[in-house]
């Protein structure tokens, strides 16, 4: 699993550093775990932050990992579903990695999903030196393990100031098309950005069914900020590799407070039939805190869609 060689979005630090490493400590240290590793899902979800418990320093040592990288742990990440077993069970739909761990030594592994209130926010990888049974008790213990980390890094994540550029000053990927709208907190600005990106869809000869899941999902994530939010946020839309990409991000709420709270309930919960449209319609999303507000984000994934007659 190779690191990326950089990142427009600086790593996790602060609080989320200190609840990472804890956590890493408290997974190496038990029985057969020779180690251990733990992503967060970076803004737009195609990248993972990702630390592992050999990885020694002063702080808490971060690379960024592909999160369509096909490896049990970016595999959790994207579906939600626990992934436990020995090599021999792992090596026809991992061989590559089956084979890495073969020449370390490793006889089973186990990748947990971190999900505290909605899609996974990360997810953790144990290395066994010593073949595991995974029966339900155990693997009842790491699905919580994972959800008591996942409920303790969104509550870091909370309370750390936002560091990185505006979205719109944020590098492009080379060969990526991309379009910015700054969004007012007013509710006729919901028919304005759809509008200028249906356009914008348009002219990337999006087909026609994936704009229409695109701007019914922009729809419910801008009016949610609309509501919620006293002041404009920020929106990106990108298309690159096949995957359009929509990263909506606030600047917190009417109410916020300045300590920011750590009820963690999902912000699109609030909105009706938000979540369950954005999870129904999208392959990935996901919804990040910082002490300034709320990140939302969602990907669909071109070449997994059926093309209508017609479409370029």
């Amino acid at each position: 699993m190779a690191g990326l060689p950089h990142s427009t979005t600086p790593p996790p630090g602060g609080p989320v550093d200190v609840a990472v490493a804890e956590s890493l400590a408290l997974l190496a240290g038990l029985p057969g775990v020779v180690r251990a590793g733990l992503a967060l899902t970076e803004g737009g979800g195609r990248r993972l932050h990702f630390t592992a418990s050999d990885r020694r320093g002063p702080l808490v040592d971060w690379c960024l990992i592909d999160a369509y990288d096909d490896v049990p742990l970016t595999a959790v990440v994207r579906t939600g579903e626990v992934l436990l077993g020995d090599l021999d069970e792992l090596e026809g739909r991992f061989h590559g990695v089956v084979a890495k761990q073969r020449e370390a030594g490793i006889a089973s592994i186990a990748a947990v999903p971190l999900v505290a209130d909605g899609p996974p926010v990360g997810g953790l990888v144990l290395f066994y030196g010593i073949a595991q049974r995974f029966d339900p008790e155990q693997r009842l213990d790491l699905v919580r393990r994972a959800m008591h980390i996942a409920t303790t890094v969104r509550a870091a994540q909370a309370a750390v100031p936002r560091t990185d550029a505006p979205l719109a000053a944020q590098p492009v990927p080379e060969g990526a098309r991309v379009v910015d709208v700054e969004v007012e907190p007013d509710p006729r600005a919901v028919g304005t950005v759809r509008r200028a990106v249906r356009h914008r869809l348009q002219e990337w000869e999006v087909d026609d069914d994936v704009a229409d899941d695109a701007l019914l999902c922009l729809s419910e994530v801008v009016t949610n900020a609309v509501v919620h939010t006293g002041s404009p946020s920020e929106l990106r839309v990108t298309l690159d590799r096949g995957v359009l990409t929509v990263v909506l991000r606030d600047a917190g709420t009417r109410h916020r407070p300045t300590v920011p709270s750590t009820d963690l309930v999902d912000p699109l919960r609030v909105h009706g039939r938000g979540l369950a449209l954005v999870e129904e319609l999208t392959d990935r999303w996901g919804s990040e805190l910082d002490a300034a507000g709320t990140t939302v984000w969602f990907a669909l994934e071109l070449a997994r869609r059926p093309v209508t007659a017609g479409s370029a």
